[in-house]
């Protein structure tokens, strides 16, 4: 499923540079999106380094599991605001591989363009599949990052707060830019923060996100791998004490 892409970096530098090479090639707004399916990405992070990766494929008429495959190993890039998608992928890469079909649209736990350098972790998983990508995040994103070596700390985004009904969005933007949406997806709950990755108009991302949510705040892509890999990780770190 991955496109040949370079070796995994080994430090921030290298990231950095591999960063704003791939994100040239993200394709935006891409073509008309028909999905039928979607497979959704989580990492689960547990003692001593270890982690588990999960995607989980859904049929997006009924949203059942309709295919899931995981990963495990150990984490060797550190946690760098900015750039996630290093520490994430290389056990999602490996997930998505041992899926039996390629789905049709990838969701990301976390952004696509609405990322300091507009290159977030569904930006990177869907030029590497050459998939249509979104992200769907919990939390408002970081809008600087500071270089590499420094102090990471970074400016939020300040509070948008959209209409209470299921439906209801305001945009995320950085200044005069567009980045996303900040969707209600369940009256009276708190909002998520849609961003298009790869391949596909934010229109689409926040129809298919409100697919996937229709009973709860998150989509069920994100909640099944989110389960699914946490469950696996508690029986490794049970195995290991």
């Amino acid at each position: 499923m991955l496109v040949p892409h370079d070796p995994w970096p080994a430090d921030e530098a290298e990231a950095l540079a591999q960063q704003q090479a791939l994100r040239a090639r993200v394709d935006l707004p891409g073509p008309p999106v028909t999905a039928r399916t979607a497979v959704g990405l989580d990492v689960s992070y547990g003692e001593t380094g270890r982690a588990v990766a999960a995607a989980v494929v859904l049929d997006l008429a009924t949203l059942e599991v309709v295919d899931t495959a995981t990963a495990t190993g150990t984490v060797t890039f550190p946690y760098v605001p900015g750039l996630l998608a290093f520490r994430e992928l290389p056990l999602l890469a490996e997930a998505l591989e041992r899926l039996t079909a390629t789905p049709d649209v990838l969701v990301c736990d976390g952004y696509g363009v609405a990322h300091p350098r507009r290159f977030g972790l569904a930006c990177h998983v869907g030029v590497l599949t050459g998939l249509p990508s979104f992200g769907v995040a919990k939390t408002p994103f970081l809008i600087a990052a500071e270089q590499p070596g420094a102090d990471h700390a970074a400016r939020r985004q300040p509070e948008i707060v959209p209409g209470p009904r299921r439906g209801d969005w305001a945009p995320l933007a950085d200044g005069a830019e567009t980045l996303g949406r900040v969707l209600r997806t369940q009256a009276g709950v708190k909002p998520v923060f849609v961003s298009v990755g790869h391949r596909i108009d934010l229109d689409t991302a926040t129809a298919l996100t409100l697919t996937l949510a229709a009973r709860y705040r998150l989509p069920e892509t994100t909640r099944h791998a989110d389960h699914l890999s946490r469950r696996l990780l508690g029986g490794l770190d049970a195995a290991h004490r």
